[in-house]
């Protein structure tokens, strides 16, 4: 009886310890504020491996009409080139992803409602959350919502 209570506790230990698997699936989000626009998709593999691609224009200044034309150019960007990103691997400690060995959070996770935020860093300014939602399948504008 004590053996067997000793083996479940060192298997939980164990199971403790393991890495914690990334959520496969899809993510895709616009972003406008203060002069920056930024198109992005992400795709998570059954291999843990990442496709990331977030196209941005920033210091954007002009009609409605000028912003939703670079609204359009970075959403066929991300379009067009989407079969030519390459995974990447990516640390995840069940909720953010990090550069191997890195420390700044390239990624944030949510799982109760399967939301991520993409910290993208553009040029030196602070990292610029990028909230995406979680898509069955990519979207030729992923500004629109659905």
């Amino acid at each position: 009886m004590t053996k067997s209570l000793l083996f479940m506790a060192l298997a939980l230990l164990l199971a403790g310890c393991s890495k914690p698997a990334p959520p496969v699936g899809k993510w895709e989000g616009g972003y406008e504020s203060g002069g920056t626009i930024v198109a992005a998709r992400v795709e998570i593999l059954p291999s843990g491996q990442v496709k990331v691609s977030a196209p941005d224009v920033t210091y954007i200044t002009g009609s409605r009409e000028q912003i939703d034309e670079l609204r359009a150019r970075l959403s066929a960007g991300l379009v067009n080139g989407w079969s030519e990103v390459a995974p990447r691997t990516f640390d995840f400690d069940g909720k953010t992803f990090r550069k191997p060995g890195g420390i700044a959070p390239q990624m944030v996770w949510d799982k109760a409602s399967n939301t991520l935020t993409l910290e993208l860093f553009i040029g030196t300014r602070p990292a610029l959350p990028i909230p995406l939602r979680p898509v069955s399948d990519f979207h030729d504008n992923p500004f629109a919502a659905g």
